[in-house]
């Protein structure tokens, strides 16, 4: 489980369709083979881990509901450590499980406006949570398959979220609860 407090940017080395390599420094102080890193909010394992960059294993199903598939090198990756059974829940319930992807539909400023996938509008509240490429944030507005952020200098500028242009995809992980009341609900 993760908190969507991005705890550092790295930088992709290596993107195949079975594995992904990525330059690290804060994450990796304590890794080793078998941890979870959320990058860009998808969960992945690591499978081999040095002072300065992790290999994580790819799974078609990762390729076809994520962002990892169009990385390449030098792109920059939002990263995160899994959060310790003691440690502080400073972000919402994040899990690493990536619904789909959305492309930013509009910018001003520190407001993005995202166009969901069809399907998970229904997930998404207005006050409620939301997790783009791993960085946790409260939907402003929501409307249709339309919803809206807004976005702090501090979180513009150590994500990769400051940098996207209209038409960017982002990972998208809509709330857990909302997906579990519903399924409640409809039995």
């Amino acid at each position: 489980m993760f908190t969507g407090l991005v705890e550092e940017v790295g930088r992709v080395v290596e993107a195949t369709t079975t594995r992904l390599g990525v330059e690290a420094r804060l994450v990796l102080a304590d890794a080793k083979p078998g941890d979870s890193i959320a990058v860009d909010g998808v969960c992945l394992t690591l499978t081999e881990v040095d002072d300065s960059v992790f290999g994580a294993d790819l799974m078609t199903e990762t390729l076809r509901r994520t962002t990892l598939g169009r990385l390449g090198p030098g792109h920059p990756v939002n990263l995160e450590r899994a959060m310790p059974a003691a440690g502080r829940f400073g972000g919402h319930i994040v899990q690493g499980h990536v619904d789909g992807v959305a492309a930013l539909a509009a910018r001003d400023g520190g407001d993005l406006a995202f166009a969901l996938p069809p399907g998970l509008a229904r997930y998404v509240a207005p006050k409620g949570s939301v997790a783009l490429n791993g960085v946790s944030l409260t939907v402003v507005a929501a409307q249709d398959d339309l919803f809206t952020v807004s976005l702090i200098p501090a979180t513009l500028r150590s994500t990769t979220l400051g940098g996207l242009r209209v038409g960017d995809a982002v990972n998208v992980e809509v709330d857990i609860v909302a997906k579990y009341v519903e399924r409640l609900v409809a039995a």
